[in-house]
């Protein structure tokens, strides 16, 4: 927790915050007040720097282990401190100094330096402070969220501002609890939705999450898994990871990673948790794993961990925005000991940095008294800081540190203003101003949340009405640098004020992912199913798996692949053999163009011809005997109807059309009427001309041409007024009939009523029945030119077809059906005309010596 005084000198004390000192370091422990009153021990000058440390004094023994970054950002601070100091002319004769207390990234420590702070003495008495020359303005830290919020809560109950660099958890913005509580680092209530919209970006579904036993980062990692299932991802594993992971969790951890098929794993978790898992999978060469980082190590984790570079290369996740401080590096190559020949830290930086020790019999700061013969062990002092690998100290990307600057220079810049107040202009208390000499803490708190300026790198620093800044964060790609070392590449932002689309830019070409992945990388639990398949999730497994499963017939899916539902083709359409697009379905009907309707059309005009041939073969030998013995009128009534019959066919072979529609049937209703009729009379008129040649015989009166017309015109008649009725009420039209085929469109008739066709048919069975019967009675006459035996057979032939059309016109479907009608139409005519005139035609043609009237007589020789 770093704290900013403001006197009219400057003085540096400097510990760390979360960091740890040697022996020595602890034996130049100063109490803040015994130290202000012996004035002897400061430097005389206000150009030299005093660096002395303020302890728990609890802290017996501390382990020499240093964070390289955390001391860059204590760089920091002094960096803009003297920065103001020397160079800057916002504070005209001030000088700034700073205290540095170590909270040892604890609750209970940050509590009792907070108090220490307050009271400014060894005793804490947070309302007495025994400072009497400097006055401490603000204080900035801590850098974790945990120790922040009770530092927080106990400085905002004296209104003490807090500027943390490093604190991003969204409890922080609360600001009935924490009131003084302001930041340089964005909220991090967006990043999981920002994480989220990663993830949604490469088109990852199956993702694995490792979150730290944190409150806050639980709740962070909770609010991702939400906003992830909004998405439909899925998480194959959600493990937390203790504070102190055991050998026995981290084997655990390591075989569910192995095992999983998730690819992409969420880090929520700090690096001091997760290296001894990282290290167990680099042991079992895992390395096809992506790893999506939070901006908890992102931004400055693993930089020392060798062994684990592989394994993060290609990592992406969110860092602090990485700004520019100028000047900074040229400070940071210039640290040395004889610039800070009271700094207590960097020894042990020194250490680390250049793996050297320093002689532990010398502990005087001059370093030309601590030289060696053993150059490569001991420090010398003489190293140079140019030659450090930049992943043991980076130069050139300050994430942290920047805040850090900026946190500075906002206490910096709140102190201008409350100097330069003016009453009634920028005043906050009844428009007055506070006294620049002596204000109190809650007075200069309104000038740190009200502070707008722009820093040495022109981006502008301010703070919203809950103490935060404006979200802004970098998208980060951990590489392996061709130097060797591990590196952070800013790939993109994300900034959720933005407007939809446009929070997350990413250069996805900039991205390089672990080696051998080529391109982004997969992350799924199921293959996607591709179009003309849907998702069928596995029972008792999450949504992200599933099975592919073939749209049903009618069905397809055209639009996305991973459909969850197949989309219904429209009534005229069907799917094709892929199920990825509706297709127009086929039209089928009886054309001339087809074969079928070719070859019936060609069969029903070659059979028409026939009986216009045997009505020639009649006119022409209307004189002969055997044309006048089988009543010369009806035969040629007879012939041309049936002629017609033969070509009434070919109105069932043309496209459906209302007009074919209600034609076909009805002629062909009337057309076999007549002609069944006009067999009826012929078979009546055989009759009556029989018995009419007996004495006393009633019948002889109805020998003529008028019975046969009669008989004719009355059952056509009958026939006439059914079908008249059938088109009156329900007349056939045309239909396109898709219940007999899925791929396929029927165009057929639909009859309209089914009850009317049948009883057209009905009738036009009792005509024939009729007819068989008289014909059948009357077979036996002695007769030589008697027809009734063939008409007998014919209306045997003629019945025959039509009860067996009955069910095979139930049973099929489609153009068919047609067809089968078109057969036993031309069937059934070709049966009478067969039947009835081709015994003539042979008797008229072949034995013309029975064509006359001795033959007709039986007297021929």
């Amino acid at each position: 927790m770093t704290l900013m005084s403001y006197a009219m000198r400057r003085e540096i004390i400097m510990n760390s915050e979360g960091w740890q000192a040697d022996e020595a370091a602890v034996a130049a422990k100063k109490i803040l007040c015994p130290l202000e009153k012996d004035k002897t021990k400061r430097p005389s000058q206000s150009k030299d720097v005093a660096v002395k440390r303020a302890i728990n004094p609890k802290i017996k023994q501390l382990t020499p282990t240093f964070d390289t970054l955390a001391y860059q950002d204590l760089l920091a601070m002094v960096y803009a401190t003297e920065e103001v100091n020397i160079k800057s002319k916002l504070l005209q004769n001030v000088s700034l100094g700073f205290l540095i207390y170590d909270t040892c990234s604890t609750e209970v420590t940050a509590i009792e330096n907070s108090l220490a702070l307050l009271s400014a003495q060894q005793t804490l008495s947070p309302n007495y402070v025994c400072q009497s020359e400097s006055k401490i303005s603000g204080t900035t830290g801590e850098f974790l969220s945990y120790v922040s919020q009770p530092i927080a809560e106990l400085l905002g109950i004296f209104r003490f501002p807090q500027i943390s660099h490093g604190s991003g958890a969204p409890l922080l913005s609360d600001k009935i609890r924490y009131p003084s509580f302001v930041r340089t680092i964005p909220n991090t209530y967006f990043q999981p939705y920002g994480l989220a919209q990663i993830i949604v970006h490469f088109s990852w579904t199956w993702i694995g999450i490792l979150y730290a036993d944190n409150e806050y980062i639980i709740q962070q990692s909770q609010q991702l898994k939400q906003e992830l299932a909004m998405f439909g991802i899925c998480v194959a594993f959600f493990e937390m990871l203790p504070a102190s992971v055991p050998r026995t969790k981290v084997l655990v951890i390591a075989d569910m990673i192995q095992k999983s098929t998730a690819k992409v794993i969420v880090l929520y978790v700090y690096e001091a948790q997760l290296s001894a898992v990282l290290e167990e999978l680099v042991s079992r060469n895992i390395t096809d794993r992506v790893w999506i980082g939070a901006r908890s190590w992102m931004s400055r984790s693993f930089t020392s961990k060798q062994v684990i570079w592989k394994l993060l290369t290609g990592a992406v996740g969110f860092a602090m925005f990485s700004g520019r401080i100028p000047g900074f590096k040229e400070f940071l190559y210039n640290v040395h000991l004889n610039r800070y020949p009271d700094d207590i830290f960097i020894k042990i930086f020194w250490s680390n940095a250049f793996g050297c020790k320093w002689p532990s019999n010398k502990t005087n700061l001059n370093l030309a008294e601590q030289q060696t013969t053993d150059n490569s062990q001991m420090c010398t002092g003489n190293e140079k800081l140019t030659t450090l690998n930049p992943a043991v100290y980076p130069v050139d990307e300050f994430r942290y540190s920047y805040n850090m600057y900026n946190a500075m220079y906002s206490l910096v810049y709140a102190l201008k203003n409350l100097r330069d107040c003016k009453t009634g202009e920028g005043s906050f208390v009844n428009g007055s101003c506070a006294d620049s000499k002596d204000f109190r803490t809650w007075q200069f708190l309104h000038y740190v949340k009200n502070v707008h300026f722009k820093n040495s790198a022109g981006d502008e620093i301010f703070f919203d009405a809950n103490g935060d800044i404006p979200v802004l964060w970098d998208v980060s790609n951990c590489v392996l640098n061709p130097k060797g070392y591990l590196q952070y590449i800013r790939v993109g932002y994300y900034t959720p004020y933005a407007s939809p689309g446009k929070q997350l830019i990413l250069n996805d070409s900039a991205i390089m992912w672990a080696k051998g992945m080529g391109k982004i990388p997969r992350s799924v639990c199921s293959e996607s199913c591709s179009l003309g398949f849907r998702k069928a999730t596995r029972q008792g497994e999450p949504v992200c798996c599933y099975d592919c499963v073939p749209c049903s017939e009618g069905e397809i899916t055209n639009r996305t692949a991973d459909s969850i539902d197949c989309l219904k083709c429209q009534d005229d359409h069907w799917t094709n053999a892929e199920r990825d697009a509706c297709v127009k379905k086929l039209v089928e009907f009886i054309s001339y163009e087809e074969p079928l309707g070719s070859t019936l059309a060609v069969i029903a005009i070659i059979l028409s011809t026939f009986p216009a041939s045997v009505l020639w073969i009649f006119i022409k030998f209307r004189d002969t005997p055997i044309v006048k013995a089988n009543n010369r009128g009806l035969s040629y009534i007879l012939l041309i109807v049936l002629m017609l019959c033969f070509l009434c066919s070919l109105l069932f072979i043309s496209p459906s059309n209302s007009i074919s529609c209600l034609l076909r049937q009805v002629a062909f209703g009337i057309l076999f009427s007549i002609c069944v009729s006009s067999i009826l009379a012929k078979t009546i008129t055989v009759v009556i001309a029989f018995n009419a040649t007996k004495p006393g015989n009633n019948l002889r009166r109805w020998v003529g041409t008028k019975t046969p017309v009669i008989i004719v015109l009355f059952s056509s008649a009958v026939q006439v007024c059914i079908c008249a009725g059938w088109l009156a009420t329900s007349p056939p039209f045309p239909e396109n009939n898709m219940k007999y085929y899925k791929e396929k469109i029927v165009i057929e008739c639909n009859e309209g009523s089914i009850g009317m066709f049948y009883c057209m048919l009905g009738y036009l069975g009792f005509l024939a029945s009729v007819s068989f019967i008289v014909a059948f009675m009357a077979r036996t006459l002695p007769d030589r030119f008697n027809e009734a035996k063939f008409i007998t057979f014919s209306m045997l032939v003629f019945v025959s077809v039509w009860l067996s059309f009955i069910p095979a016109y139930l049973s099929t479907k489609g153009i068919y059906v047609v067809a089968v009608e078109i057969f036993a139409i031309l069937s059934s005519t070709a049966g009478l005309l067969s039947c009835i005139f081709i015994p003539k035609c042979y008797i008229i043609l072949l034995k013309p010596e029975l064509n006359t009237k001795e033959g007709f007589r039986g007297k021929t020789t």
